[in-house]
């Protein structure tokens, strides 16, 4: 998520859980989760960011999500 948001928390926090609500109780897998969520995210890039953009969106979000992953290296 961006430093500055111009979305609350609650917002976002809400919006998660409904998300992860509707996984869950489909018992979806996590790579049926992923591809799910993926596709979705590039339905809202498709639909929502003008065409010149949308490469960019996507790497930017796509550097935001590696970003988020903490990793282990030990």
């Amino acid at each position: 998520m961006a430093v500055n948001s111009k979305y609350t928390n609650e917002q976002v926090e809400s919006l998660i859980m409904q998300l992860l609500t509707v996984l869950e109780n489909n018992q979806s897998k996590a790579d049926l989760s992923l591809m799910a969520l993926g596709n979705a995210a590039t339905s809202v890039i498709n639909n929502s960011v003008g065409s010149s953009q949308r490469k960019h969106v996507a790497a930017s979000f796509a550097k935001a999500l590696q970003s988020s992953v903490e990793v282990d290296l030990h």
